[in-house]
């Protein structure tokens, strides 16, 4: 049974009595080559008594060294220890850039995290400038008895598996290529927060409004079949990303909002899972209010239809 992940913000000693087995990346989708590292680590810990570890970093808000987040902090570190690992380090970046691969080697998996084995994929750099590459650790690891393990990279249509094709797939609104990439379905947690109340005032069609914060990458906009976690289950729902045409001014901000049809109950203050299966359609304006009604209605019912089959990938 899967013990809770202990987490570090910070450069410290780890608990590993016995030594640890490392994944080594930034791991900001953790897509199926994130899972590929990430569960090899907890793998190899299983098997010879050592503790699972990985280590990672934090960047912030502003930084798009990386590009947009996909994934909120809780949902990364809910995923990463689903899949096994025990100790956690996400130090922010600033905190070891300045170091040389050697101290690398020596300040964190030697200090830190007490390692046997490390894994990574075979583009990983570390150290100032990224002065290190997997030779590097191989070459700075075999005098101190740690492993060094390459693990193979994950295809998708013939190529390998990225935070960047990723990225690039939800910007253009191919969710199942991203969802087949991440390895499970794109989903977020924002709070819910509230909205002008058009749905239900003037649309008869209440929302739950998730708004995308500023340093998080936003799909396309446009209309999806998606499922929501409320109250202990998932329910099919309709969510629509952009501005509304229909109903705003054009300089409008982008909303995230969702139909959830049936729901009456109050999720202000939550954080509820939505997951994205399918792009439908783009926002346009409507000439009437009772047109945005109907294909909201169509929406959602279509999303009913697409889960009622058993489609939740």
């Amino acid at each position: 049974m899967q013990t809770e992940m202990h987490i570090l913000n910070t450069v410290a000693p780890i608990a590993a009595p016995g030594g640890s087995a490392v994944a080594l990346g930034y791991f900001d989708g953790v897509h199926l080559g994130h899972r590929r590292v990430l569960g090899a680590a907890a793998d190899c810990a299983r098997r010879r008594g050592l503790t699972a570890a990985a280590f990672t970093f934090s960047l912030p808000g502003s930084n798009k060294l990386k590009g947009g987040r996909i994934l909120s902090a809780e949902q990364k570190h809910a995923r990463i220890a689903a899949l096994g690992i025990a100790e956690y380090m996400e130090p922010p970046f600033e905190e070891f850039r300045s170091l040389s691969p050697e101290d690398f080697v020596q300040k964190l998996l030697v200090d830190c995290f007490h390692a046997r084995e490390v894994f990574c994929g075979d583009n990983f750099t570390f150290g100032a400038r990224a002065a290190g590459n997997v030779e590097t650790l191989r070459r700075l690891c075999g005098p101190l008895g740690i492993a060094v393990n390459i693990v193979e990279m994950a295809q998708y249509g013939g190529r390998t598996v990225s935070s960047t094709r990723i990225r690039v797939a939800l910007e253009e609104g191919r969710i199942e290529d991203a969802n087949a990439m991440l390895g499970v379905p794109y989903a977020i947690d924002w709070p819910v927060c509230r909205g002008k109340g058009i749905g239900t005032s003037r649309l008869g069609r209440p929302t739950i409004n998730q708004n995308y914060p500023a340093d998080a990458l936003e799909p396309c906009c446009g209309v999806y079949l998606t499922r929501i976690w409320l109250d202990g289950q998932w329910m099919p729902s309709a969510t629509g990303i952009g501005r509304r045409p229909t109903v705003d001014a054009a300089d409008a901000p982008v909303t995230c909002e969702t139909y959830v049809p049936g729901y009456a109950g109050n999720a202000y203050g939550t954080r509820p899972v939505l997951e994205f299966h399918r792009y439908l359609c783009p926002v346009r304006k409507f000439d009437s209010l009772q047109e945005l009604a109907d294909l909201i209605t169509d929406a959602a019912r279509r999303s009913e239809e697409y889960f009622a089959a058993g489609q939740t990938r």
